[in-house]
């Protein structure tokens, strides 16, 4: 056994349990499909999210370290719900009136309102691959109107009205009195418009495997459930996907985790084994509330990658996965640090260290490098100091910082001073709020520029923090911290920062008085 293998077996890293824990569904036999079958499910009624990015990232998490204690291949789909019926006309596209007539129908019926492919359905479905592709995923593709029409899902289907009754049970106790009444696990698609129907079976013939239905005009219509002439309610189309794929693992939010016991008992109706699930908690925004994709409240994908990296997303992704985690603006910044202090701790680390860091499970162990000579706070102070408009005003400082650093062998860097700018000038500088210092904290700030202006030795980080650090003792700041907080307030206006002997580092002595001499002098406040 490998050093790795080895140490995964015994890591607290929650992608490594959850790969012992599915590993132990084939401690007696490997399955006869020939690999594990991971899966993730997309609605396409609207773009892909971040909730979508988080599940498939987290899959292939969980999937790279099975690979690493065992050799059973795997096999990641996303499996995409385009039968599913168009319930309203989303908010966000063009032609909306067009669409407002094809209601009810499967989205891969709909014409598509953006006039780029042969559905509403496809043009999503095209999203989500591009979206998938544009982080480097590795699925295969599921199309669920291609299931049904195509007769992959037949056997399965047949099943389920063979075994309607049973079927029927476990969905009759979740659901409500009125709503029992009406209910059926097949959705028929009227041949006629097209449209899929809720209505109640007239009956379900198990032998001929058709079920009959009267529509909305009152006709009486008798249909296979082969073929792609009925899909399934979506409860049922879980647990039937589950049985019909032999799916080993799929992971959901905890929305979903009171239909479990549903999804499971289906799976076995039909003939199949429930596979291991792992139920993540929610993101939430700013004000505690759960991010909703409808009401648009929380971070976009789009907004996220505006300000930092795809591997900082995918750092927070990682993070307590069971714990609710507010997904707002102000957690970028200290997600981004996190990540790049993981990757440079990496190559101190022994394998077993290196099992339970992050950064192996963000790169599948092929580790790169931190380039990220100063952090992502500090980049946000300098470019708050210095009211950098663009990268070339932050290279100006970092060159002086960083001598063997350039913009062509600090990739990261460079990119992370662009995000620096961008975060600077949308969220810090419209709250930015400085304050006159009291008559203490005057004396000491006055001190402190003396200081540095008689300073002729190493103008590194530790030497500079030194001094600052003994300039709030012996004004008698106690404790300390209030001491960095004033210079925080007074000098970038904001109550909290980086090691304040870093940022003298980075901006300059000579600056760093200068802007002392601004506040002093009431030009900043």
């Amino acid at each position: 056994m490998s050093d790795l293998r080895e140490a995964a077996m015994t890591s607290k890293a929650w992608p490594f349990e959850e790969a012992r824990r599915l590993l132990k569904r084939y401690e007696k036999a490997p399955p006869e499909k020939g690999y594990v079958l991971f899966e993730t499910g997309y609605g396409p009624s609207g773009l892909p999210h971040i909730g979508t990015f988080g599940e498939v990232a987290r899959t292939t998490m969980i999937r790279r370290a099975f690979e690493v204690i065992s050799d059973i291949p795997t096999k990641l789909i996303c499996f995409s719900d385009d039968l599913d019926g168009m319930r309203k006309v989303p908010g966000n596209v063009p032609n909306p009136d067009m669409l407002r007539e094809h209601l009810q129908r499967p989205l891969t019926d709909v014409p598509d309102p953006f006039g780029t492919h042969d559905s509403f359905g496809a043009h999503n479905n095209a999203m989500l691959n591009r979206f998938l592709d544009t982080f480097g995923f590795e699925y295969e593709f599921i199309s669920s109107t291609e299931f049904y029409r195509t007769g992959r899902f037949d056997e399965v289907l047949l099943r389920a009205a063979e075994r309607y009754d049973a079927v029927m049970a476990v969905m009759l106790k979740s659901l409500r009195d009125e709503r029992r009444e009406t209910y059926s696990i097949f959705l028929p698609i009227h041949p006629d418009t097209g449209r899929v129907l809720y209505v109640p079976m007239k009956n379900v013939d198990a032998a001929k495997g058709e079920i009959t239905f009267d529509d909305e005009t009152g006709r009486e219509i008798t249909l296979p459930v082969t073929g792609g002439n009925v899909k399934l309610q979506w409860k049922p189309d879980f647990g039937a996907r589950w049985a019909a794929l032999d799916v080993d693992f799929e992971m959901y939010g905890k929305d979903h985790s009171t239909n479990t016991p549903i999804y499971d008992g289906i799976c076995e109706i039909l003939g199949g084994r429930k596979p291991e699930h792992f139920t993540y908690e929610l993101f939430l925004d700013a004000n505690g509330q759960k991010i909703s994709k409808t009401t648009g409240n929380g971070v976009s994908i789009d907004e996220w990658l505006t300000y930092a990296s795809t591997e900082s997303l995918s750092y927070f992704m990682y993070l307590k996965p069971k714990t609710a985690k507010r997904m707002h603006f102000d957690v970028i910044p200290k997600a981004v640090d996190e990540y790049h202090q993981q990757l440079r701790a990496y190559p101190t680390q022994d394998v077993t260290q290196q099992a339970n860091n992050p950064v192996w499970h963000i790169h599948s162990g092929d580790v790169p490098a931190s380039q990220m000579v100063v952090p992502f706070s500090m980049l946000l102070n300098l470019a708050s100091a210095a009211g950098a408009e663009d990268t070339e005003t932050m290279w100006g400082f970092i060159k002086r910082y960083a001598p063997d650093a350039s913009p062509e062998t600090h990739a990261d860097l460079d990119q992370a001073a662009g995000f620096a700018v961008r975060y600077y000038n949308d969220f810090v500088k419209p709250t930015k709020t400085f304050r006159a210092p009291d008559i203490k904290e005057r004396d000491a700030i006055e001190d402190l520029a003396a200081r540095l202006e008689a300073h002729d030795g190493p103008t590194d980080d530790e030497t500079l923090q030194t001094l600052v650090f003994a300039v709030g003792k012996d004004h008698g700041f106690d404790p300390l911290r209030d001491w960095f907080k004033a210079l925080y307030e007074v000098l970038l206006g904001q109550s909290q920062g980086p090691r304040f002997g870093g940022f003298i580092a980075l901006y300059g002595v000579d600056e760093t008085v200068s802007l002392i001499r601004k506040a002093l002098a009431h030009e900043l406040a």
